[in-house]
């Protein structure tokens, strides 16, 4: 890889395409868009004719579709449009061919985007998140998770705060075992159901934003919980049991110090988490009705059609909240197959040796076939039911479909209804006052309307007279939808019915009222119009079809399939409709844009970059700089797994550059810098656009088939201060000031965590902490330099000795040695690090030594300090009545510096 090193090669234009075609490729990532493709339309007609006469799709009735193939002048448009959507899926795929048709790629970048160069092997991760995933999306589907949730919300009860904490600690826990994917999932769902039905929580703000906050966060403690911890562990040969080891820590203490923000600060508006939530009951019969599968087609029969109205909305979402489904046998062995397969992973790397590791997936892929095999089978075995299940919701759901289109045509005929009724009377009651005369029955004109009207209003329809003398019959909705039955040549005459088309409209009526009353012997009238308007339906469709069914293509064969393993193996289809496959193409066409980055010399200037803030800021400065990097490309690098591709690259290529200058990268510095970034991408993930993860894009459009819209502005303004606490975790425990003597002079502490110490003992550690740093300044090493220091005139004059014969002889001159930096003054000790707290050391010109003990994780220790001594300045230094190596006794001093620590904090 020595040559990927070479950042000459950034010159070359095929380079300077690639980075373009990269940043353009995330931007559209952010962004996505479809492009239109205008196509002719007669090769159009042409190729939908072949496949049409192949039976791939059925035969076109008509020639184009009716919404948008004709001008404004009613013209047929000569084109069809065809849109090209670019998104997270089609967008690297285009870049990656379209560098490959430049030679800007070629043989190398995609073997080692798609096998793997560098400890990185795409295909490994793709096969060990994916068969990982299907085990834990089937615990998903086998209703366990929304099961839980509703068993916490029991425990929970009605209290807000503690329901709050009872759900957040609910979905940390879960998904730190079973990583975030799952938990939004079932977990979004759940909630947004929860707080439709509550009857005071106006916005389900504070609840959905905390669940995916948490549900990210969590999932940075396992390898395992999300892809970019397996890139990461990949690229930099991390052992599972240490990468949770030194994570589970920061994340830890990241929920515990997030949760209170999230209570009383971001959210403490009540509105959003009530202190007393009111959620509305089911009735007995509902809380006793067997709770249905979710993932057969049609289970819940009329409610599905019945889903999106407002008057069952509410009752839809307490049903699925309050009496949740639970297939026991497979929520048990799922979670069986999941806690096996964690186990034995964290055992077989942990007990594996460097070099001899085997690959991760010949543990998963096993785990999910046997998962798989579980699912089909229990799905084989109670088929006849589920089919069952199917077929009477998918009945429910005609009939509840010919209910509604029964009850749009009566409203829309209503107003003509109401006004036949009102000239019906007014003309009977004007033929009361006239004498009865023979009506007449000549050609060319009209019956008079009592003699047509039907004696039965309500169910055969009424007569109006028109202004130009002819009658309007109003039809009843039997007649209007049997009138289709009648040919259009037949069906009027001088503005009356023909012999034979009443004769006909007879026939086809009493056909029509016979055939459902025999077939249903239904009782309501309401039942008897939906059967009647069915039948007429269904032999309208057969009179106009020829009484022939459309002929079987592979459209009609592929959606039959689907229905049939719907309804035969529920479980398992559901599962894999779940499944992220999108997340395949998008990972392995950004890791080849990555490795055309490496090797066009990017990469390397990157990493020369990064080399350079590390040896200006140290190891503080690469922790906190590459977690705010981190975070900050999530949004603009292709989501959270493209940074993490960049990054580890960036960060191979920044080690592989100090080996070979011979300089030596700190192993403190060097993980310091992994696992910060490791942080970084999981908690970017909930910064300020839904595309800085795909979770957050599943996230987004699981809430909005919920009705509840996110927008991106908002997105942004609620997780903005949630990302900034997240990453600004740190804690400053104390403070001790000591004398230029060595005496202890001030001594403060503002967290508890450290161990209490008397004050005895810290006169000890004051004075033992000042002769250490007395030593360590003393015995700073020097280096031999490579021309001789200059002599005084004194040392040359006795450069040579005499002998006994009188010569001469050369004195040998001494090595010269020098400090490091000649021009710095030496200093001592200046930081000291444990796993518990770390102990930074700063000695102003006159001596007074500040430590200061803070959390091993806290950034920025420089601005506290800084900010310390300035304080010390102020109100110290500046107090007319201290004595300069006396103990500090100012309240000022302790106000300020108190205050200031808590609103940092």
């Amino acid at each position: 890889m020595a040559e990927d090193l070479d950042t000459s090669k950034i010159k070359n234009w095929r380079s300077i395409v690639t980075l373009i075609v990269f940043i353009i490729t995330n931007t559209i990532v952010l962004f996505p868009f479809p492009i239109p493709i205008y196509v002719p339309r007669p090769f159009s007609n042409a190729v939908l004719g072949v496949l049409s006469k192949l039976r791939i799709i059925p035969p076109r009735k008509n020639g184009f579709q009716p919404d948008d193939q004709e001008d404004h002048n009613g013209k047929l448009k000569p084109y069809v449009r065809i849109n090209l959507p670019l998104n997270f899926v089609t967008a690297p795929l285009i870049a990656d061919l379209f560098l490959l048709a430049i030679l800007a790629i070629g043989r190398e970048e995609v073997r080692g985007g798609t096998l793997g160069a560098d400890n990185i092997k795409p295909i490994d991760i793709m096969a060990f998140f994916l068969s990982l995933a299907y085990i834990a999306i089937s615990i998903d589907a086998s209703g366990l998770i929304r099961y839980l949730a509703f068993k916490v919300l029991q425990k929970g009860g009605k209290v807000g705060h503690r329901l709050f904490f009872y759900l957040y600690a609910f979905f940390f826990g879960l998904g730190s075992f079973i990583g975030n994917d799952p938990i939004i999932l079932s977990g979004t769902a759940f909630l947004a159901y929860m707080t439709r039905v509550s009857s005071n929580i106006v916005h389900p703000r504070a609840w959905i934003h905390s669940q995916f906050a948490i549900a990210n966060i969590a999932s940075a403690i396992l390898v395992s919980s999300n892809p970019t911890n397996l890139v990461l562990a990949g690229a930099f040969q991390v052992k599972f049991i240490e990468y949770t080891a030194n994570m589970i820590v920061p994340v830890v203490v990241t929920a515990i110090v997030l949760f209170p923000f999230l209570l009383y600060i971001i959210f403490a508006d009540e509105s959003l988490i009530p202190l007393s939530i009111k959620m509305h009951e089911l009735t007995e019969e509902e809380r006793e009705k067997k709770p249905v599968n979710p993932n057969i087609p049609h289970a819940r029969g009329r409610a599905d059609e019945q889903e999106d109205l407002a008057d069952d909305e509410q009752k839809l979402s307490l049903e699925e909240i309050m009496n949740p489904f639970l297939d026991k046998g497979g929520a048990a062995f799922g979670a069986l197959i999941m806690a096996a397969t964690l186990i034995t992973l964290l055992a077989l790397n942990a007990s594996s040796q460097n070099g001899h590791e085997h690959p991760v997936f010949w543990v998963t892929v096993p785990a999910a076939v046997v998962m798989l095999c579980w699912d089909l089978a229990f799905g084989w075995y109670h088929r006849r039911e589920t089919r069952e299940i199917a077929r009477k919701g998918r009945e429910e759901i005609e009939l509840a479909r010919a209910e509604r289109a029964l009850r749009d045509e009566e409203a829309m005929r209503a107003p003509h209804i109401a006004e036949a009724y009102e000239f019906t009377e007014s003309t009977e009651a004007r033929l009361q006052r006239q004498p009865h005369t023979e009506p007449c029955t000549g050609e060319g004109n009209t019956a008079d309307v009592t003699s047509i009207r039907p004696p039965d209003r309500a169910s055969t329809g009424f007569s109006s007279q028109m202004s130009d003398g002819q009658s309007q019959t109003l039809a009843s909705p039997l007649e209007s939808s049997i009138s289709t039955l009648v040919p259009r040549d037949d069906r009027l005459q001088n503005g009356q019915l023909t012999t034979d088309a009443m004769s006909m409209l007879d026939e086809k009526q009493e056909l029509s009222t016979s055939a459902p009353r025999e077939l249903s012997g239904a009782t309501s009238s309401l039942e008897m119009d939906v059967e009647r308007r069915i039948f007429s339906e269904k032999v309208s469709h057969e009179v106009a079809s020829g009484n022939g069914r459309e002929p079987v293509t592979l459209v009609s064969l592929a959606a039959d399939m689907y229905r049939w393993s719907q309804e035969t193996f529920p479980t398992a289809t559901a599962v894999v409709s779940h499944m992220p496959f999108a997340l395949v193409p998008f990972s392995f066409a950004m890791f080849v844009l990555v490795q055309a980055l490496v090797t066009k010399g990017w990469v390397p200037v990157f990493a020369h970059g990064w080399d350079h803030w590390v040896n200006k800021t140290g190891t503080v400065g690469a922790i906190g700089g590459m977690g705010f990097l981190s975070v900050i490309l999530c949004n603009f690098a292709g989501t959270n797994i493209g940074t993490t591709i960049l990054l580890s690259r960036v960060i191979q290529a920044w080690k592989q550059i100090n080996d070979e200058n011979g300089t030596f990268i700190g192993n403190r510095t060097f993980w310091a810098t992994v696992y910060s970034m490791a942080i970084g991408v999981n908690y970017g993930a909930f910064s300020t656009a839904f595309s800085a993860s795909l979770a957050g894009l599943l996230w987004r459009d699981i809430l909005a088939r919920k009705h509840i819209r996110v927008r991106s502005l908002d997105f942004a303004r609620v997780n903005l201060p949630i990302i900034a606490i997240s990453t600004a975790v740190g804690a400053v425990f104390s403070l001790i000031i000591i004398n230029k003597a060595g005496g202890l002079i001030y001594q403060r502490e503002f967290q508890p965590g450290l161990r209490k110490l008397s004050t005895n003992d810290y006169l000890v550690l004051a004075g033992t902490f000042h002769g250490v740093h007395a030593i360590t300044r003393s015995i700073t090493p020097k280096i031999p330099v490579s021309t001789p220091l200059p002599t005084t005139s004194a040392s040359s004059s006795n450069v040579a000795l005499s002998s006994p014969s009188g010569t001469s002889t050369p004195t040998p001159a001494a090595p010269a040695y020098s400090l490091p930096n000649p021009g710095v003054p030496v200093t001592g000790l200046e930081s000291l690090e444990t796993d518990k707290f770390r102990l930074t050391c700063f000695q102003t010109l006159t001596g007074t030594k500040f430590l200061l003990f803070t959390d091993p994780l806290m950034a920025n220790i420089e601005v506290v300090m800084k900010k310390i001594y300035e304080l010390y300045s102020d109100y110290v230094m500046k107090n007319p009545f201290y004595q300069l190596e006396m103990p500090v006794r100012c309240e000022a001093f302790d106000r300020h510096l108190g205050g200031w620590l808590r609103g940092r904090t």
